[in-house]
């Protein structure tokens, strides 16, 4: 559904999720892995996800919009099967198509099965099965990519559990084309350091020397990955856990922001860039104003690792994106500068804007000037994530 505001701008999606297909791993599983690769089995009449023989997840739609169109309220997705889900979050021809409908020229494109993060392939113990599951799945991305003829943009995994591993994935995803990478938040979760250690520091450097976005998706982790959290109480039925928890996972990337932000990672990699994925914008100017206070509190020499003020490195280094909100936006541009936000849909998830993505961000951006509307809308996007936008595009 186009709008008449945005005639003629390159309109990127800066979040968006498959629901990935059946034959995802095993289509392209070598001789031997046909079995252990991430696959659906039948177990106790349940469609589940299984890697190596383990049960994983339910293998349900991840996604709220019927096969007829139309979306669904609340809980009721819970036990959909892919059938039932629309085509567009698993096909990319239905996808792309569905693009032309909405008036969009590109999407940003992330995971469901195995973490937002892909912090569930630690779930498989062989090493090499492991290794293999990330490569093959970013080998899936790459050709998404490619079919959809530079409309779908997935981003890569990183084998987070092995920081040389990372890197040669990393320099593996810019061979493939990917234009951005996906990680866990949290691999102190599973014993390792936290991504602030230095341990971390070969990743980070292999990402900012080939340019690829490090992406922090909500839920990108095992303790903060689930549809109703820990925040709701006892007495809330199913429906309004979900609305609270869901609230709830976009401010965790707060702490996430904080983390990367005083653990000196951005003054260590200037070039380094970060994005704050499916977390809307509206906390962004509090959390700096709160981060520079404390910085100030501290007891001197104990922040001696940053050279510049905490809401500074957001300026220079840190991106995010909104979808609902309708207001506040113009209070984060004044914050953080248009260039460092991004619009999104979150298609076809439980919050997504489908189909009035567009009207939602008309009234978002209602007294914002046109340049910072084509940044907004499309072209930061673009300029962060390397996409070629049609030459007519304004």
């Amino acid at each position: 559904m186009t709008h008449p505001r945005f005639d003629g701008l390159c309109i990127i999606d800066a979040d968006t999720h498959l629901t990935e297909p059946h034959d995802l791993w095993t289509a392209r599983a070598p001789r031997g892995y046909e079995d252990r690769v991430p696959q659906v089995r039948d177990v106790d009449g349940v469609p589940t996800w299984t890697m190596d023989g383990k049960a994983l997840s339910r293998a349900g739609a991840s996604g709220v919009v019927g096969a007829d169109g139309v979306k669904v309220p609340g809980t009721t997705f819970f036990q959909w099967n892919i059938d039932d889900v629309h085509p567009a979050a698993y096909d990319v021809d239905s996808r792309v198509a569905l693009l032309d409908e909405q008036g969009i020229w590109a999407q940003i494109v992330y995971p469901n099965t195995i973490g937002f993060g892909g912090q569930k392939f630690h779930d498989i113990g062989d090493e090499t099965l492991r290794r293999l599951s990330v490569e093959l799945y970013n080998d899936a991305m790459a050709d998404i990519q490619d079919r959809s003829g530079g409309r779908l943009f997935p981003m890569g995994i990183v084998p987070w559990w092995d920081v040389d591993l990372a890197v040669r994935e990393i320099e593996r995803m810019a061979t493939l084309g990917l234009r951005g990478l996906n990680t866990t938040t949290a691999p102190h979760d599973h014993g390792l350091p936290d991504l602030g250690d230095e341990h971390w520091n070969p990743m980070w450097e292999a990402a900012s020397s080939l340019h690829l976005p490090v992406n922090f998706h909500i839920g990108a982790s095992e303790s903060s990955l689930s549809w109703f959290g820990s925040v709701p109480w006892p007495s809330l039925n199913g429906d309004q856990k979900l609305g609270l928890g869901s609230a709830m996972m976009y401010l965790n990337n707060a702490g996430v922001i904080g983390n990367i932000i005083y653990t000196g990672v951005l003054e260590r990699f200037p070039g380094l860039q970060i994005v704050s994925v499916e977390s809307g914008v509206g906390w962004i100017p509090f959390l700096l104003k709160a981060l520079d206070y404390q910085a100030g509190e501290m007891t001197p020499g104990s922040m001696d690792n940053l050279s510049m003020a905490p809401s500074e490195y957001f300026r220079r280094q840190i991106h995010s994106c909104f979808w609902f909100e309708r207001s506040g936006i113009a209070e984060a541009i004044e914050s953080v500068g248009a260039e460092h936000l991004m619009f999104e849909t979150d298609f076809p998830h439980p919050t997504c804007v489908y189909p009035d993505g567009l009207e939602y961000a008309d009234a978002a951006l209602a007294g914002v000037d046109d340049d910072a509307v084509a940044g907004i809308m499309g072209l930061n996007a673009a300029r962060l994530y390397d996409i070629p936008v049609p030459a007519t595009a304004r």
